[in-house]
């Protein structure tokens, strides 16, 4: 079992204005960086399991945790966390190192950013993994105005712009017990019920599925949210129409080489425009829930490795 007694201990770093908080392993490995960028409710520890066989594979592991997690910054103002400085983060931490450029790896909201980082600054990234949340094209509205208008006022984007303060207060009033009914395994394949799904998960007392962490596992977590709070990371989803915006002008394909692991039980769909938008894609499917690094840690650890093999850096 990989704890939080070997992960790597961490490091305050200094980058575009904030501190980070960045967790490091195989650093006598510097010239080959591999950056790993957790999502939302998530944190560092999200890659333990990859981590260790990455830097043994040859590789500098830099493994943040995001603006609005753990130890690092929490500003307060929203317009802090939208995608311009989401993925100024990650360009400041190749400056720290003095990288030119790394391999991005991402899950859910990483994802998100990592597939930003490479359009807004494609000098910067050699390769691209991601897992759980394809390349989400621009919408012809507004995301939030999109979403509400497919999934109602309900859906957990919408509620988080439109309702702004409560779903954080909820949260971090019973952050372990979201915690604990958030990271869950084995989850029936059913569509979600009435009601704002992030409230419904922080204050019920039956969970559905199988529990994802160990008891150590769920205390590293929930010790980090307690010291953040959910307010920073939730910011993130309050600039998804600013970002559509600063998006406009921005060619949208992805052109550097990269690997899409999806999980076939993730409510997050496939994308049937993937190849358009990335079109060096290679796409792998493992069958497991949203959490897909830490549901089949083996399994991704092996593709991600495998991958990196046959599509080295040119």
């Amino acid at each position: 079992m990989t704890t939080s007694t070997n992960f790597p201990p961490a490091t305050h770093i200094a980058v575009n204005g904030i501190q980070l908080e960045v967790h490091e392993a195989g650093r006598e490995n510097a010239g080959n960086p591999i950056v790993l960028c957790h999502g939302w409710p998530e944190h560092a520890f999200a890659w333990r399991h990859q981590v260790p066989a990455l830097a043994a594979a040859g590789f500098h592991v830099i493994v943040p945790n995001q603006r609005g997690f753990g130890g690092s910054s929490c500003p307060p103002e929203v317009s802090a966390y939208d995608i311009t400085k989401l993925t100024g983060d990650l360009v400041g931490l190749l400056e720290h190192f003095g990288y030119a450029k790394a391999t991005f790896v991402g899950h859910d909201w990483g994802a998100n950013i990592v597939w930003a980082l490479a359009i807004l600054h494609p000098d910067r990234v050699d390769r691209v993994i991601n897992l759980a949340l394809p390349y989400q094209a621009r919408t012809e509205v507004p995301w939030i105005e999109f979403m509400e208008a497919v999934f109602g006022a309900d859906h957990y984007f919408v509620h988080f712009n439109r309702q702004p303060g409560v779903a954080d207060a909820v949260l971090e009033a019973n952050t372990e017990r979201f915690l604990r009914n958030l990271y869950r395994k084995n989850l029936p394949v059913a569509p979600p019920g009435p009601g704002m799904v992030m409230i419904d998960l922080a204050t019920s007392d039956e969970p559905q599925g199988d529990p994802l962490l160990d008891d150590e596992e769920l205390a590293v977590l929930t010790a980090a949210f307690e010291t953040s709070g959910f307010r920073g990371g939730i910011h993130w989803y309050r600039n998804l129409d600013r970002n559509w915006k600063l998006l406009e002008d921005v060619d949208p394909i992805v052109r550097q080489p990269a690997l899409m692991i999806y999980g076939a039980r993730d409510p997050i769909p496939p994308s049937d425009t993937l190849t358009h938008f990335v079109p060096k894609v290679e796409v792998r499917t493992f069958d497991c829930g949203h959490w897909i690094q830490q549901e089949r840690p083996a399994e991704t650890t092996r593709a991600m490795l495998d991958w990196l093999a046959a599509n080295p850096v040119t």
